[in-house]
């Protein structure tokens, strides 16, 4: 079983993935930085080059790619869920928890990073209103969800495994939000 991190950038999820599978002695990677190996450039490289779908393409074979292994924590990329193949795939193995922050605390974090070329326009925080609207009912598919705007790391693990544990028990929970 696998666990996968989602949610829009700047949420947490590299940092957070990264701290879950030592807590949970489980293997760690991180579908962008497959990507960026198989590529061999940076996101934003391949967002300016090639451009989304291109991007997207790859994601989903990365996706596919990961969805076979076990016993893995996987961060990926934002814009993941907008496939519902990839869902598809990554549930077939994991569970996937979405983390979630409100628009100002995802500028915040992402303010100064070159990476997000998403986001790499006049009115940011306009755009981060748009798409986490936009992607809303996908991050909805996730068996659980956490709020991280005011959350530290260490908090967002501890209610992570607080949920894992209680799956675990074989309670009948339905998928929730922290």
């Amino acid at each position: 079983m696998n666990i996968i991190i989602t949610g829009f950038m700047g949420t947490g999820k590299s940092a957070v993935g990264r701290r879950l599978a030592k807590k949970l002695r489980m293997e760690y990677l991180d579908t962008d930085d497959l990507i960026e190996e198989r590529d061999g450039s940076k996101i934003c490289h391949i967002f300016e080059e090639k451009g989304e779908s291109y991007f997207r393409r790859l994601e989903a074979a990365i996706v596919r790619e990961v969805s076979h292994l076990d016993n893995y924590v996987i961060s990926t990329g934002g814009g993941v869920v907008l496939r519902d193949e990839n869902i598809k795939a990554l549930k077939r193995n994991g569970l996937i928890i979405c983390l979630a922050a409100n628009s100002e605390t995802i500028l915040k974090r992402t303010t100064g990073i070159q990476d997000r070329p998403l986001l790499n326009e006049p009115d940011p925080v306009r755009k981060i209103e748009e798409l986490l609207r936009m992607r809303q009912p996908y991050y909805g598919k996730a068996d659980f969800s956490v709020q991280t705007s005011n959350l530290a790391v260490e908090e967002v693990t501890r209610r992570i495994q607080e949920f894992l544990r209680k799956k675990d028990e074989g309670c009948s929970c339905r998928p929730g939000r922290a």
